[in-house]
């Protein structure tokens, strides 16, 4: 296992934590490969644009994300990551708290690491 990958994980995570928080929709731009596919906790399969345009029109807006029990495994030019993260916000000005396990599986390619596919489920 390669630590410095490791460890660029993680500051690819930091940084898609703190686009999620501010609805910086250009460094989710950069984050989010342009062929995600994410599956959110309710099964909808949802792609990159889904996921920028809510944060575009405000209809998702982030409060606080509390991350923990983060595991990150490397496959070669893939990082698989799986942690536990409590939420709060809105969605479309309703509350929207929970909190949730998410998998991510990040790529780097060309020397840039980007999120190819995503699931959320709600930790009950």
């Amino acid at each position: 296992m390669d630590s410095h990958f490791i460890n660029e994980v993680r500051h690819a995570e930091a940084q898609l934590k703190q686009a999620m928080l501010s609805s910086d929709t250009d460094q989710l731009s950069v984050l989010l490969a342009e062929d995600l596919i994410f599956t959110n906790h309710l099964g909808q399969r949802l792609t990159r644009d889904h996921d920028l345009s809510a944060h575009i029109s405000g209809l998702v807006n982030i409060d606080s994300i509390e991350t923990s029990e983060e595991l990150i495994r490397q496959i070669g030019t893939f990082a698989i990551v799986s942690l536990k993260a409590d939420i709060n916000g809105q969605y479309d000005g309703q509350p929207a708290n929970g909190c949730f396990r998410f998998t991510r599986i990040w790529l780097k390619k060309n020397g840039k690491l980007q999120v190819k596919a995503a699931h959320a489920s709600m930790i009950a």
